[in-house]
C-alpha cells in the first residue's frame, strides 16, 4: 500500500496511516467503553503544535489528590528535556505528591539545549498552577520530531484551557489518548477493574508509539494510573518488574529513542489497606495486574508498528535464566532477515536459527527445537526437533504465514526459564513512512 502523496501536517504518512487496514485495527483495538479510576481526570485538545487543527496535540492526566509516582526512562544518552525534567521532579519528590502528567505531541523537545529545558520546566509549572497543585507536581512528556524547539507559547496558553475541560468519562480518556499520537494509526488506551482481597480498584493506561520501538524503550510514551493505595516503593518495584516484561519486551525496528518514558500514578482514592512491598498478600496481586496490564498495552504498540502486517510472538523456553531466554528472543525479534521473511510469508526458519546462534547466549544446537504455532488453533508446524530438521509442508507453512498473528516457539532444553518478546514484520511501507517523515 503506497502513500497517496497528499500532504497533511507537512507529511504524507498521515494519509497512509488512515488506510482501510488501520481503520479495521482501530475498530478492533480501541475500546468503546471503560471503567476509570476514581479521583483522576483526563483530556486532550489542539493547542497548535500540529498544523492541522483537527489533530489533538496536548494531553493532561490529573489527580484531585497527591499520588505516589514512579517512572522508567529511556537509556538513550541524548535524553530529551522532558525526560530530564521529569526525572529531577521524581528524584526531588521521592515518588510522593505528584498530581499530573502533561504531554504534547508533534515535537519531541529533544536536543534543544537550554531553551528545551526551560520549556519543559515551564510546562510542568504552568500545569501545577492550572490544577492548583503544590510545586513541583507535574511530570512532562513530549513526542514528535527531534531537534526542533517547541512552540512553547501555544502550549502554555493551551494548558489552562485544557485543565478546565478534563473529565473522567470515556470521551475524555479517548481524547487524551488521541492527543499523544504521532504516526500512530489508532489511540492506545485501556482500563479495567481488579480486586485485591475484598477491595475493588480501577486502572487505566495510555501508550503511544509505532516506530523507533525497541527494548529499553523507544519513541514510546506510556503511563497508567490507579485509585489503589500504593506506597512509592511498591509502585516503583511493580513498574520496573512490569516494564521489563512488557514495554522492554517489544521491538518494531531496533531503534531506541530520546524520549521514552513509562510512568505510573496511584492516588489511593478507592481506599483500603495500603499496598506495600512487605505485604505479599497485597503486593503480589498488584504486581501481577500491573504486569498483565502493561503487556496488553505494549502489544497495542507492536500491532500498530509502522508498515506492519504481522503481530509476532516469540517464546523462548528451556533456558538457564530469564535473562538468557530474553536475549535470544530479542535477537530473533530484531533480525531484519527474519522480519522480512515473515512479511514475505516465507517460512525461512534458517534465519531464526542464525539469530539464535549469534545472540551471544551459549546453546546446545542438538537440543534446540523450533516451531510455528498458528493463531487459528490448528496444530503447530515443527521445523526443527532436537537439532534435526523436519520435512516442512510448504503449503501448510504458507497458510500459517497468511495469518495476522504468528507465534514462534523455541525450546533450548537447557533449563526451566522462559521469556516472551513481541515484534512485527518489516515491510516496504516502513521504508516509505520513515523516508518521508519530515518532508
Amino acid at each position: 500500500m503506497k502513500s497517496s502523496g497528499v500532504r497533511v501536517n507537512g507529511s504524507r504518512f498521515f494519509v497512509r496511516r488512515l488506510a482501510t487496514v488501520n481503520v479495521d485495527k482501530a475498530k478492533r483495538f480501541v475500546p468503546k467503553t471503560g471503567t476509570y479510576p476514581e479521583g483522576f481526570k483526563a483530556g486532550g485538545i489542539h493547542c497548535g503544535v500540529k498544523k492541522d487543527g483537527s489533530q489533538l496535540d496536548l494531553c493532561l492526566i490529573s489527580s484531585e489528590r497527591p499520588c505516589s509516582a514512579s517512572a522508567v526512562f529511556t537509556t538513550n544518552q541524548f535524553k530529551a528535556a522532558p525526560v530530564q525534567v521529569s526525572k529531577k521532579i521524581l528524584d526531588g519528590s521521592q515518588g510522593e505528591g505528584i498530581r499530573s502528567i502533561i504531554i504534547n505531541a508533534g515535537n519531541a523537545n529533544a536536543v534543544t539545549g537550554d531553551q528545551g529545558m526551560k520549556d519543559a520546566w515551564s510546562m510542568s509549572q504552568v500545569t501545577d498552577e492550572a490544577v492548583e497543585a503544590k510545586k513541583p507536581g507535574t511530570l512532562v512528556m513530549s513526542t514528535g520530531v527531534i531537534g526542533q524547539k517547541l512552540p512553547i507559547d501555544k502550549i502554555l496558553k493551551g494548558i489552562p484551557e485544557l485543565a478546565k475541560k478534563i473529565g473522567n468519562d470515556h470521551q475524555s480518556w479517548l481524547d487524551s489518548a488521541n492527543a499523544i499520537c504521532t504516526t500512530d494509526t489508532f489511540p492506545k488506551f485501556m482500563s479495567r477493574e481488579f480486586k485485591i482481597g475484598s477491595d475493588t480498584y480501577r486502572i487505566a493506561g495510555l501508550a503511544k508509539g509505532a516506530g523507533m520501538i525497541h527494548p529499553n524503550m523507544a519513541t514510546l510514551l506510556g503511563f497508567f494510573v490507579t485509585d489503589a493505595p500504593v506506597t512509592p516503593q511498591a509502585l516503583n518495584k511493580a513498574l520496573k518488574y512490569a516494564t521489563e516484561r512488557s514495554f522492554n519486551s517489544i521491538s518494531v525496528d531496533g531503534d531506541t529513542s530520546t524520549n521514552d518514558t513509562i510512568a505510573a500514578l496511584a492516588n489511593g482514592a478507592a481506599g483500603g489497606e495500603t499496598i506495600d512491598v512487605n505485604n505479599a498478600a497485597r503486593y503480589g496481586p498488584l504486581e501481577s495486574i500491573v504486569t498483565e496490564f502493561s503487556q496488553d498495552l505494549a502489544k497495542l504498540v507492536v500491532r500498530d508498528g509502522e508498515g506492519a502486517t504481522k503481530f509476532v510472538t516469540i517464546n523462548v523456553n528451556g533456558a538457564p535464566t530469564y535473562e538468557k531466554a530474553k536475549q535470544i528472543a530479542e535477537s530473533i525479534s530484531t533480525s531484519s532477515l527474519v522480519k522480512t521473511a515473515l512479511y514475505g510469508k516465507d517460512a525461512n526458519w534458517g534465519r531464526i536459527l542464525c539469530a539464535i546462534g549469534y545472540s551471544g547466549v551459549p546453546i546446545t544446537p542438538a537440543g534446540t527445537s523450533v516451531s510455528f504455532i498458528p493463531s487459528d488453533g490448528s496444530p503447530e508446524l515443527k521445523v526443527l526437533v532436537n537439532g534435526e530438521p523436519e520435512t516442512v509442508d510448504e503449503a501448510r507453512a504458507s497458510e500459517i504465514l497468511e495469518l495476522e498473528d504468528i507465534e514462534i516457539n523455541v525450546n533450548l532444553k537447557d533449563g526451566s526459564e522462559k521469556a516472551t518478546v513481541w515484534t512485527c514484520d518489516l515491510s516496504h511501507e516502513y521504508v516509505t513512512i520513515n523516508g518521508d517523515y519530515r518532508s
